[in-house]
């Protein structure tokens, strides 16, 4: 596969073994508390690779309280192998202050399950891990050509794009969904004013006994646009902490929104926009506030669900100029629960 999604495949760490990359990940208001949710292990790696989650990695909820793009909570799950019949056991931990941020703190097991089952928490929270449909949507030409964009500094190139024929790249396709739902009572603790910063990260066990980053994310949309050709920078976004964001690429990003920008003529000082872009766009974490409805919209970002447009909205702020893909969350065969684990069921005969 030689493009990268919202977050799909999008760098060759994340290639080597996509059941550590991380597709996408959305937050919002469940049932009873804060979803979150991050998906692995996409169909589209091939039917020859292993499915399901990595025994030897670790997939983490990454959760900022107070505004400094630092860890105050984390969720962490861990995996057995997985058995002939699909079926893996999980392990989920919760890790507080600085062991949130540590990965090698045991914090404290609040759960034990297994995949296609749900779980409840100690502190009222609830998992579910499994196989599930994506609902992620875009079309796939309109993604070539925003890679092509940033890549070169150009406007996109649709001139041989029909949008009453576009199509969603992702129908049929299927995902390995980590699904996590934590009452307010757990997270208003570690916050001001009951706003957060969400970022999803996996690791791998090193030969030296340590973990290696692989995948992180955070906002939708990042990967493709800036690093779908640059295979460097996607594996540079993926091993940092969010809080170097700004300072490690916040300069590389912004030059190429502004020669995109420049190339619409979408703005009378094309950098000064980049810089407010970046701004925006960096620390890479998704905001959201407990209790509320969330939207990832133009006006704001706050969470994600799992139909929201992302590509429409990331393209065009990115190039300040409108951009329509020409598809929405009807093209998505299955459709989401409102009811726990939230996520699309598998369709039949899907990939």
């Amino acid at each position: 596969m030689e493009i990268g999604m919202s977050h799909h495949l999008d760098s060759p760490l994340a290639r080597q073994d996509p059941r550590l990359d991380i597709t996408d990940l959305f937050v919002f208001r469940g049932e009873r508390g804060t979803v979150f949710i991050s998906n692995h292990s996409h169909s589209l790696a091939g039917e020859d690779i292993p499915r399901g989650f990595q025994p030897e990695g670790m997939y983490e909820f990454k959760i900022d309280g107070d505004g400094d793009a630092v860890e105050d909570l984390t969720f962490r799950f861990t995996f057995g192998e997985r058995g002939e019949d699909g079926v893996q056991s999980y392990e989920l931990r919760r890790l507080v202050g600085s062991d949130a941020g540590d990965p090698s703190a045991s914090g404290t097991v609040v759960a034990r399950g297994r995949s296609e089952q749900s779980v409840e928490a100690e502190g009222g929270s609830r998992a579910w891990v499994g196989k599930a449909s994506d609902p992620f949507f875009i079309d796939p030409d309109v993604l070539k050509a925003a890679g092509s964009a940033f890549q070169n500094g150009t406007a996109l190139d649709l001139s041989h794009w029909d949008s009453a024929e576009a199509k969603n790249l992702f129908a049929g396709h299927t995902v390995y969904s980590i699904v996590l739902e934590v009452p307010d009572g757990e997270l208003l603790p570690i916050t001001q004013e009951g706003n957060i910063g969400v970022w999803a990260l996996t690791s791998l066990a090193t030969d030296s006994g340590g973990w290696g980053p692989i995948n992180r994310a955070g906002l939708p949309m990042i990967h493709p646009l800036f690093a779908q050709l640059n295979d460097s920078l996607g594996n540079d976004l993926n091993t940092n902490k969010p809080a170097d964001d700004l300072h490690l690429h916040g300069s590389t990003i912004a030059d190429m929104v502004a020669a995109v920008v420049s190339a619409y003529g979408a703005a009378e000082n094309p950098q000064a926009y980049a810089r407010v872009f970046v701004d925006r766009l960096f620390p890479n974490m998704l905001p959201y506030g407990i209790g509320t409805q969330a939207s990832y919209s133009f006006a704001s970002w706050n969470g994600r669900t799992l139909t929201d447009n992302t590509p429409d909205v990331m393209l065009t702020l990115a190039c300040n100029h409108p951009i329509a893909q020409g598809i929405s969350k009807d093209s998505v065969a299955t459709q989401v629960s409102r009811k726990f684990p939230y996520v699309p069921p598998t369709p039949p005969g899907s990939v």
